[in-house]
């Protein structure tokens, strides 16, 4: 459907390859996924900003070998410094200043690799725009499955997220730290979150607001360090600490230990009948060193295409 035309837009230069609908997906995880969107061939994700809410819209004009990304920002005018701030969002999170993923060492390594790297080829692995909204993100899915996880993250959004209307369709901003700090805990439960999972993700935003939770923080942090700080964070262990290092970081030495999905997708993936545990998931992992969490990201590939959804080409 069509909207109205932007107030602001720009070219987004990549490397090639780039496959801007395959980084979405896996963005997403799910396409009832309801922050970030994937329709008319656009990725769309409501922010807000200094100057209200405001609609990215990111298109590619090329292909994946001539990649031609564009950022348009609709929903009203913004300052070249709001706008500034939205592109880097945006670079940051569709890692447009990342490598391509190795997706043909990848599939030397192990051939059965191969047809998903294909699909995938030009992928980025994606991120969350702040290490709040990672972990925020991440909590509501520990010990559920992805379906059951986007639903309860759908809920918080429509309970707590800022809304925007353009047209006849409305787009949602997943919810800011300070309102999720001083929500009701009740009110935070009823999105189907656990006591224990509300009370960590306002403990999380109340970090957030005081500048502890802070991404910057663990840019010079080795991977074990990272993983620890991660730790002793309220409600994180290894499996979410694992997972926010690939969603939050965008550190690929790590595959999220215990990860039931993982190893059931990564079974599949490679065609091991009689399925992986999560501690032969990870062993497996090491074989491809510091760039195992390339694993995770084609598992869930995988799984998608197994279900049906297109990933680019």
């Amino acid at each position: 459907m069509a909207l109205p035309p932007a107030s602001f837009a720009e070219q987004l230069p990549v490397a090639a390859p780039f496959n801007l609908e395959a980084t979405v997906r896996l963005l997403q995880r799910r396409p009832a996924n309801r922050i970030d969107r994937w329709e008319d061939d656009r990725y769309r994700r409501a922010f807000q900003t200094g100057e209200g809410l405001r609609l990215l819209a990111v298109r590619d004009l090329g292909t994946v070998d001539a990649p031609d990304p564009r950022l348009e920002i609709l929903g009203g005018p913004v300052s070249g410094e709001t706008a500034s701030v939205l592109m880097a969002t945006a670079r940051w999170m569709l890692g447009l200043d990342a490598q391509p993923a190795p997706t043909a060492w990848l599939a030397d390594i192990d051939p059965r690799l191969e047809p998903v790297t294909a699909a995938l080829l030009g992928f980025r692995p994606p991120c969350f725009p702040s290490l709040f909204e990672t972990c925020a993100r991440v909590i509501p899915y520990q010990q559920l499955s992805l379906d059951a996880g986007t639903a309860i993250v759908g809920r918080l959004v429509e309970r707590f997220g800022d809304g925007l209307a353009i047209e006849d369709q409305s787009w949602l901003a997943f919810p800011q730290p300070e309102v999720i700090a001083d929500a009701p805990l009740d009110a935070l439960r009823e999105t189907g979150l656990s006591r224990t999972k509300a009370t960590a993700m306002q403990a999380l935003a109340r970090q957030a607001l005081s500048g502890e939770l802070d991404a910057a923080q663990f840019a010079h942090l080795s991977t074990p360090d990272a993983l620890a700080a991660l730790r002793a964070l309220p409600g994180i262990g290894p499996w979410s600490a694992g997972l926010i290092m690939l969603r939050g970081l965008r550190r690929l030495d790590v595959f999220p230990p215990g990860d039931v999905g993982a190893a059931r997708n990564l079974a599949a993936l490679l065609g091991v009948s009689d399925g992986l545990t999560p501690a032969e998931a990870n062993a497996y992992a090491d074989h491809f060193g510091d760039r195992q969490g390339y694993l995770y990201f084609l598992a869930l590939g995988s799984q998608l295409l197994a279900r049906g959804i297109p990933l680019g080409w």
